[in-house]
């Protein structure tokens, strides 16, 4: 098989690809294009999963970055075992036509426990204390001390959180050159996801966007240049783009207000009860998979929901299966938001009740996507003193929370997760070595375009 390279630079699209790109354009100008048409949902984890397998959700299973588990009775975000994506991977694909081949998987998710020869993927460490360290997993093993003795601890805290920034992207794409260097893999997927953040935080027409497409458009090349001469075939490709937006929707405080949603409160703070809740919504991005566990208020709930400001559309199951998101792990109902709108997770109705976890960077505990963790909270006067003074309890060994993320969802100016309103706005597939390309081809063509590239002549 053919050495490939699939570069995925979250976020890009074709309409931001231009003068201030000019690696990008330019790799563009001398390959084949095709706009991507959209996964429902139209965020990483599903979009990724369908890549990788050449199915939908329906089938891989996928259907969101975290889903409500009914048999544990708890609400679960970005969790890791490959094990969830219930679809053969492209890389056993390819390695059934060709024992000899070997694949890494550098950053992108769902990369723990597979059967990728080479895995790279964040892992902070959480010891009893209640500190979050950086920190990565890795297989082989020891690959985890050679990249970090190499190239620095990995940047955690620039790759989410209200520092993000071009630091994990770049630290990735060195890696990505080491493990070339140490092991010259036949497949090498690398995630890059510095536009993605600054997009959220901006929306597509903010005052940092063109220096940051700069940015992440040096990375790129630096990247093509590199396979290139290795004698790689060089895919770039995204996974969505993203919308401006200006309406959060607080689907769970509807539901609350309603009697349908349950809260247990611990130390003076709720905790959403999924468990003993008649209806809630996991919400993720533009999208929120809704769970009506009293089913005979099902029509209730849809006719509540049809009739929220910002809703767009509300997908019961036979719908859901028209977009191939019918699955076990989706809600009964799925709700998509309209194009300028996006779904928080808040649920609690007073702010002197709002859980612990709500003004931290708490991936794993809050019961949806926060996008505010992109930001410092405005109204501390001074963010780095407050910071200073968190991290120096940290240092002497203190517990300490670090409470700086703002819980006004009306600071997120980008969102992402249903169709864009132009292809041009949408995902983009770039490759030099592509034949026949249409304009535009399925996201589960992707696979296909892969093993194509992988088998080349």
């Amino acid at each position: 098989m053919n050495k490939t390279v699939v570069l995925n630079i979250v976020g890009l699209t074709g309409s931001l690809i231009g003068e201030h790109t000019p690696r990008l354009r330019d790799y563009r100008l001398r390959s084949s294009s095709a706009s991507i048409g959209p996964v429902c949902p139209a965020v990483t984890c599903s979009v990724q999963s369908t890549y990788l397998t050449g199915k939908w959700p329906a089938e891989h299973g996928i259907v969101g970055n975290g889903w409500y588990s009914r048999d544990d009775a708890e609400i679960k975000f970005w969790k890791q075992s490959n094990k969830l994506v219930r679809s053969q991977k492209i890389w056993d694909a390819a390695w059934r036509i060709d024992p000899s081949f070997t694949c890494a998987n550098l950053f992108w998710w769902y990369n723990m426990y597979s059967t990728a020869d080479i895995s790279v993927t964040p892992r902070p460490m959480y010891p009893a204390d209640g500190r979050k360290l950086p920190d990565i997993y890795t297989h082989p093993t020891d690959l985890r001390d050679t990249l970090q003795n190499k190239l620095g601890t990995f940047p955690l805290f620039n790759f989410w959180g209200p520092a993000a920034s071009i630091a994990s992207s770049q630290w990735i794409a060195d890696a990505a050159m080491q493990v070339e260097s140490n092991s010259s893999p036949t497949l090498t997927l690398i995630y890059l996801p510095h536009l993605d953040y600054v997009l959220q935080r901006e929306g597509p027409d903010g005052p940092t966007v063109l220096t940051e497409l700069a940015r992440i458009d040096a990375i790129a090349g630096r990247l093509i240049d590199f396979y290139e001469a290795k004698g790689a075939a060089v895919i770039v490709l995204s996974e969505y783009g993203i919308a401006k937006v200006d309406t959060p929707v607080h689907l769970n405080r509807i539901f609350r207000k309603a009697g349908l949603l349950a809260v247990r409160t611990e130390l003076g703070r709720e905790l959403l009860d999924a468990g003993a809740s008649k209806a809630f919504a996991v919400a993720d991005h533009q999208i929120a998979h809704v769970y009506v566990q009293d089913t005979t208020r099902l029509g209730e709930v849809r006719s509540l929901l049809e009739s929220t400001a910002g809703v767009d559309r509300v997908l019961d199951r036979d719908a859901q299966a028209e977009i191939h998101l019918d699955h076990e792990r989706s809600g009964d109902l799925v709700v998509l938001a309209k194009p300028n709108a996006w779904f928080t997770y808040y649920y609690w109705l007073d702010d002197n009740h709002m859980p612990d976890f709500a003004r931290t960077v708490d991936i794993h505990r809050k019961p949806g996507y926060d996008p505010a963790e992109l930001f410092l909270d405005p109204a501390i006067a001074t963010p780095k003193l407050k910071i200073g003074l968190k991290l120096l309890k940290k240092k002497l060994g203190f517990r300490y929370l670090m409470d700086v993320i703002p819980t006004d969802a009306t600071l997120v100016k980008g969102s992402h997760g249903v169709s864009p309103a132009t292809a041009d706005e949408g995902p983009i597939f770039i490759s030099r070595h592509a034949t026949d390309l249409p304009a535009s081809i399925l996201a589960t063509d992707v696979f296909d375009q892969i093993l194509a590239h992988l088998q080349r002549r």
